[in-house]
């Protein structure tokens, strides 16, 4: 038995959010936010258009506006694919970061920390949310953690188990 090809209104879809995010990679992030608002007036459930939408905002420094497209395209947990969903929650993270909401983007970047665990990125973030709240102390833990496991650095990995201890107990003096 053979799929049946996309319905019509389907491929549209399909076809209009690939030529915005092309859109938007190219520099057009208005014109790609234009064609985003008219797909997600048509299909306002759908995260994927969501999660463009609200990418584009960022882009366009409209930090406010995606917050509700952010909420959107995550409000279903399988709605978007591994690698949308790790992207969805670094970038409401990041935008309540910026907008002053740092608690909010403690919470959304420790979900997105515990769902995607080897994501360095939304570590990374994390850290930064958490110095916001006064959290120093963690926030270089994990920035330490990274930096150990990631670098590339000769003499970083020679002390990567000084370091790793360090950042499970940075006061440690011994």
């Amino acid at each position: 038995m053979t799929a049946s090809p996309p319905t019509p209104s389907a491929a549209c879809r399909t076809e209009a959010l690939d030529r915005a995010v092309r859109l938007r990679d190219a520099g057009e992030a208005g014109q790609a936010r234009t064609l985003l608002l008219g797909l997600g007036a048509a299909h306002p459930q759908d995260a994927d258009i969501a999660y463009q939408t609200a990418w584009t905002h960022d882009v366009l420094g409209l930090e406010a506006e995606a917050v509700p497209f952010y909420e959107r395209a995550l409000a279903e947990p399988a709605a978007l694919t591994v690698e949308d969903r790790a992207g969805a929650l670094l970038g409401l993270g990041s935008t309540y970061r910026v907008l002053g909401r740092f608690e909010d983007a403690v919470r959304v970047l420790r979900q997105g920390v515990t769902e995607f665990p080897g994501d360095g990125a939304l570590r990374t973030f994390l850290a930064m949310a958490l110095h916001h709240t006064g959290e120093h102390t963690e926030a270089m833990g994990l920035l330490l953690a990274l930096l150990a496991d990631t670098s590339e650095d000769r003499r970083v990995r020679e002390y990567h188990k000084a370091i790793r201890h360090y950042a499970q107990d940075l006061d440690a003096l011994g």
